[in-house]
């Protein structure tokens, strides 16, 4: 072999090495990636059934339901449209609250009932995820245009 095609040789092996460290290091990420969901696209059948991902909104004024044990609690998580029953086991954050922001991790089981294995809270009063934001922007926007405008009706009744 000439100097050339030994050159040629490592190179071609340099970059089929590099590639397969690529692949590795993607398909070990592709199972730990957390998609992030509102309950809409859950409820539209958007999210992944039986693998983990978050879902985001509000916690449904109300729906905050503590068994004796003090580990068990269910909630609802809303985006103003759409509602989530949500169990989760263990210790909540000292932030959570009904009708504030809420992020929970886990999975969507067969009975339609999210069991979350982490939730976070909103970190002071002004925050919220901005894709919480915007679902629940989007959903009042559709909750409205489904709505008739009763004000305006009211209005072109006194005009007559």
């Amino acid at each position: 072999m000439t100097p050339r095609q030994k050159r040629m040789w490592f190179i071609v092996a340099g970059v089929a090495l590099v590639a397969a460290a690529v692949g590795l290091v993607l398909y070990a990420l592709k199972n730990n990636v957390s998609l992030y969901f509102t309950p809409t696209q859950v409820f539209n059948k958007e999210a992944p059934q039986g693998r983990s991902f978050r879902i985001g909104g509000l916690v449904e004024a109300g729906s905050v339901q503590r068994e004796k044990d003090g580990l068990n609690t269910r909630f609802n998580i809303t985006d103003t449209v759409q509602k989530m029953p949500v169990i989760y086991k263990g210790i909540l954050p000292d932030l959570f609250k009904e009708g504030k922001g809420v992020v929970a991790q886990g999975k969507l089981e067969s009975d339609n009932v999210f069991h979350a294995e982490e939730v976070l809270a909103k970190h002071d009063e002004n925050y919220m995820p901005p894709e919480a934001v915007d679902a629940i922007k989007k959903a009042e926007a559709a909750k409205a245009a489904a709505q008739p405008n009763s004000s305006s009706t009211a209005n072109s009744s006194v005009a007559k």
